[in-house]
């Protein structure tokens, strides 16, 4: 029993390495999908045309290998401009991730009991209320507005500042003080103003 599995096993494995060392043109004569006709007259032009090629040094054009590279190419450049999108959407979850930190982490006491402070936002006007001196600090530029999702919040100048630098939308009035009315008004120190001018 064992002698007839063992003879069975070396045919299967004989027929399985002749199948090997057979060429695919061979494997297709053999399975009967190809005539011997048609396998010579393949073979004998495929012969003639490395033949022709090395006599006259001409490279022929694989035009398949020449469109997978394109292909490739464009395929590579795809996934470049996605990278460079994710990249840029990243960078934008961590600005935005950023701004939110330093909004919470500064902002000022609002006073439901204060002063209203209207202002402008997407055209629509907003107010929020403030005590009187935080009032003065935003008219005067040492305090600035920002939006935090749907609210708004108090923040000092410098956090604006910095909230300016990440996400500019974000801030929605801050009245930086321009040293070009300070400058205006020293230009006209050294006249002196009438006692009779009327105003």
């Amino acid at each position: 029993m064992v002698h007839q599995q063992l003879r069975c096993f070396s045919q299967y494995l004989g027929l399985f390495m002749s199948k090997q060392k057979l060429s695919l043109q061979d494997q297709l004569l053999k399975s009967g999908l190809v005539s011997s006709a048609k396998a010579k007259t393949i073979k004998t032009d495929k012969h003639k045309q490395t033949k022709q090629q090395q006599k006259n040094n001409v490279v022929v054009v694989d035009e398949t290998k020449l469109l997978a590279e394109q292909v490739q190419a464009e395929k590579i450049a795809r996934d470049k401009e996605l990278n460079q999108l994710r990249k840029l959407q990243d960078e934008q979850k961590q600005l935005a991730a950023q701004v939110k930190q330093l909004i919470e982490l500064n902002r000022q006491p609002k006073d439901e009991n204060g002063l209203a402070y209207n202002f402008n936002d997407n055209n629509k006007i907003k107010t929020i209320y403030v005590a009187n001196e935080m009032r003065e600090q935003i008219i005067q530029g040492r305090a600035a507005i920002v939006r935090l999702a749907a609210a708004y919040e108090v923040v000092s100048a410098e956090v604006a500042k910095k909230i300016l630098d990440r996400d500019a939308g974000s801030v929605i009035v801050f009245n930086q003080q321009t040293n070009t009315a300070a400058g205006s008004e020293d230009a006209y120190a050294d006249y002196q103003i009438p006692d009779d001018l009327i105003w």
